[in-house]
């Protein structure tokens, strides 16, 4: 049955055995692919919408479900951080991002277009920032990093800034910066259609989980699993550095589940007809541009980018990427009015 079922997944876009090629490939090494493609053309700019601010929240007092105030207020100055990604000189000059190539309709290859272009809803948020940055929405050198390595590529300056589905956690803010959510989502189950797990709760007794390393899904997991609120014969020993290596496993029969962020899991649910969101989100996560966490300035100008955005580009961005997966409807996936509650 399960064998039966891979082969099915390899029909139709561009086959996920295709994307499983890539995952590999993407361990291997950091791909660094320039952007050569014509950019879409941009919309006019308009006036930011308005926004919440607060006093600063003591640091020792972060929860995650408030840890996406944890920002600073928008800015369009440059600094030191910006000044240093201007001052690239020739082809070097470009704003260094970690994204992802293998999340369909969120960061991935086209097969399709010319140079298997890198496309979807993250890609061209990068374009916007880049635009704003550097006055070209094409100077982009992009690196495809794995889910485990986005904190270390940005605390070791491989990249300035990881967009690639990344949730605002109270753990990373410990070791990198946010900008304010720019998408909401939650965690949920992804199975195949004929399997009895139901969704986050006692029918994955017995069954072995995927999640990717370093994941908030794996960390929440364990978390529910040592206090008794995941059954406690749930095997979730399997991780890999890719969230798409999971569904890879489910097809193969290795893993009888996947549970990942409930935006990534419906793009895959429609690379793959034979798996099937179970159950409802069983989280609130808001996904944010990491950069590191002494780069105010460019924190503060990602900031003032995303005001617009938010009004002008993002609904753009949703209906091209994400409206066949996640409905026509962006209210569930839009984030709340940004609040900037730090400081310094």
């Amino acid at each position: 049955m399960y064998a039966a079922r891979a082969r099915a997944s390899l029909r139709g876009w561009g086959g996920v055995g295709a994307m499983a090629v890539l995952c590999a490939l993407a361990l291997a090494f950091a791909l660094l692919l320039p952007r050569t493609q014509e950019p879409r053309a941009a919309a006019p700019a308009t006036a930011g919408q308005s926004v919440a601010t607060g006093s600063q929240v003591r640091a020792d007092a972060c929860e995650d479900s408030e840890a996406r105030k944890r920002t600073l207020s928008p800015s369009g100055a440059d600094g030191s951080t910006i000044d240093a990604i201007k001052s690239r000189t020739g082809a070097k000059r470009k704003l260094i991002v970690g994204v992802d190539q293998n999340s369909y309709r969120w960061g991935y290859r086209n097969p399709n277009a010319e140079g298997a272009e890198l496309e979807g809803f993250d890609i061209d948020l990068v374009h916007r920032i880049a635009e704003d940055l550097l006055g070209d929405p094409n100077a982009v050198q992009f690196k495809a990093i794995p889910t485990s390595r986005r904190i270390p590529a940005i605390q070791g300056g491989q990249v300035d800034m990881v967009v690639r589905a990344m949730t605002i956690t109270c753990e990373r803010l410990g070791q990198v910066a946010f900008s304010a959510p720019y998408f909401k989502t939650g965690q949920q189950v992804l199975a195949p259609k004929t399997s009895p797990v139901t969704g986050y709760n006692a029918t994955l007794a017995h069954k072995k989980v995927c999640t990717a390393s370093g994941s908030t899904a794996h960390s929440k997991l364990k978390a529910d699993r040592d206090k008794g609120a995941l059954p406690a014969s749930t095997d979730i020993s399997t991780t890999v550095p890719n969230q798409l290596d999971c569904l890879v496993r489910l097809q193969l029969g290795e893993v009888d589940a996947v549970v990942t962020d409930g935006a990534l899991a419906a793009s895959q649910a429609a690379q793959d007809p034979t798996v099937e969101l179970k159950g409802k989100a069983f989280t609130t996560e808001y996904y944010g541009v990491a950069m590191k966490r002494d780069a105010n300035d460019l924190v503060r100008r990602v900031n003032h980018i995303l005001v617009d955005y938010r009004a002008n580009g993002w609904q753009a961005s949703y209906d091209t990427w994400l409206s066949a997966t996640l409905g026509k409807d962006a209210g569930p996936s839009k984030p709340p009015a940004p609040q900037y509650l730090r400081t310094g």
